[in-house]
C-alpha cells in the first residue's frame, strides 16, 4: 500500500529520485538507529504527541525497520533534514505522503524528525538556547499530529514541510507566538528600503506565524513574545542583525476590520503592522483550514458557534473571498541594536 501510493504520485517520485542523488557513488543510503521501544514512547511524549496516536506509532516502529526500502528513505530523509543545521534554507523539507499510503506513509515524516531530535537538540545546546524554549519548539510537532486528525480523521502528520523548520534550527517558539529566521524576498526589501529601513532583499527578517491551540491571540500575549523575541535572538543568534519583522496571513487581510470591533484581539493584532493587500489571488482555503479545521469544507456547510466563525461563513456565503495580507513592522532588540 505504501510504495503504491507513492509510485502513483508523480511528484513524489521526482522528490525522490533527487533524494537517491545524494548517496555518495555506490554507497547504500545512511541507515538510521530509530529509539528502542521504551526510549521511542519518551520521545514521543516530549515532542507532546497525542494519546491516540501513541500505540499506533510504538507498532509501525517494527514495521517500519522490517521494511529496507522505508529505512533508506529515512536515512536519506534525515540527512536532508540536518544537513547545514541552523542555516536558513538548507535544510530539506519534507513531503506528505498521499493518505492512500496508509498509516506508515502518513506518520513517515514523524519518524524522521524522532531520527533528527538528538541533532537540532546538540545544534540547540551548541547555540546555548534555554532547555525550555527548546523544548517548547519541538514539542509543536504533537499540533501538526492534532490537526491531521481533526481534518482527516486518521493518524498522520500535515504540512511535514513546516515541522522541518522547527527541526532545522529555523524556527523558535517564544511565547504565543513563533518567530522564523529568514531573509527578505524582493517585494518585501523593496517595501522596507521604500519605508525608510536600511533594507534590501536577502537581508535579515523575522517571520512572525500564529499557531493554532495556543490559547487567545491577547494584546498581553503578543507583548509577551516579541519582548521574548527581542532578547532572544541578539543573544543566541548575534552575528544576525534583525531590524525588521514580518507577517504573511490570513488575518492581517484588513476586511476584517469591517466586521470586527476595534478591541478585538485579530484588529488590535493588525494594528502593529504596517500592511498591504495580497496579490489579488483570493485564498478562502486559508480560513476554512485554520477556522474549521478543513479546507475543503462546502461554504454552505460552514459552522456559526462563534464570532470568528460567522464573520468567515457569512462574507463567503455572501460571494466575497479572503486574502492573505503582508505586513512589517520595526524591530528593535533589546538594549537598542
Amino acid at each position: 500500500m505504501l510504495w503504491d501510493a507513492v509510485r502513483a504520485d508523480d511528484r513524489l517520485v521526482g522528490w525522490l529520485e533527487e533524494l537517491r542523488e545524494g548517496d555518495e557513488e555506490g554507497a547504500a543510503a545512511p541507515r538510521v538507529p530509530l529509539p528502542d521501544a521504551e526510549e521511542f514512547l519518551d520521545v514521543l511524549q516530549d515532542l507532546a504527541v497525542p494519546y491516540e496516536d501513541v500505540n499506533d506509532l510504538l507498532a509501525l516502529r517494527r514495521t517500519l525497520l522490517e521494511d529496507e526500502e522505508a529505512t533508506a528513505l529515512l536515512g536519506r530523509c534525515l540527512r536532508g533534514v540536518v544537513r547545514d543545521m541552523g542555516k536558513i534554507g538548507k535544510g530539506l523539507g519534507l513531503r506528505p505522503f498521499p493518505l492512500e499510503s496508509g498509516p506508515l506513509g502518513r506518520y513517515f515524516p514523524l519518524y524522521v524528525f524522532v531520527a533528527a531530535l538528538p541533532h537540532v537538540r546538540a545544534y540547540h545546546r551548541e547555540r546555548g538556547i534555554p532547555e525550555d524554549v527548546s523544548r517548547r519548539t519541538l514539542a509543536d510537532l504533537g499540533r501538526g499530529l492534532v490537526l491531521h486528525r481533526r481534518r482527516y480523521g486518521v493518524g498522520g502528520l500535515v504540512a511535514p514541510g513546516w515541522f522541518s523548520l522547527h527541526f532545522h534550527g529555523e524556527l523558535f517558539q517564544l511565547g504565543r507566538l513563533q518567530f522564523q529566521r529568514t531573509r527578505l524576498g524582493g517585494r518585501e526589501g523593496v517595501a522596507l528600503a521604500a519605508a525608510g529601513l536600511p533594507l534590501r532583499p536577502g537581508d535579515h527578517c523575522l517571520d512572525l506565524h500564529i499557531p493554532d491551540y495556543a490559547g487567545p491571540l491577547t494584546p498581553e500575549a503578543c507583548d509577551r513574545s516579541l519582548a521574548l523575541a527581542r532578547e532572544f535572538f541578539p543573544r543566541y543568534f548575534p552575528t544576525e542583525r534583525y531590524t525588521a519583522a514580518c507577517c504573511h496571513s490570513w488575518l492581517l487581510d484588513p476586511q476584517l476590520k469591517r466586521y470586527l470591533p476595534a478591541d478585538s484581539n485579530i484588529v488590535r493584532f493588525q494594528e502593529r503592522f504596517d500592511i498591504s493587500s495580497g496579490n489579488g489571488e483570493p485564498e478562502d482555503d486559508l480560513p476554512l483550514r485554520f477556522v474549521f479545521g478543513d479546507p475543503d469544507l462546502p461554504v454552505e456547510t460552514l459552522p456559526r458557534r462563534t464570532r470568528l466563525e460567522r464573520v468567515v461563513a457569512d462574507h463567503l456565503r455572501a460571494g466575497g473571498h479572503w486574502y492573505s495580507g503582508h505586513g512589517w513592522f520595526r524591530f528593535t532588540p533589546s538594549g537598542g541594536g
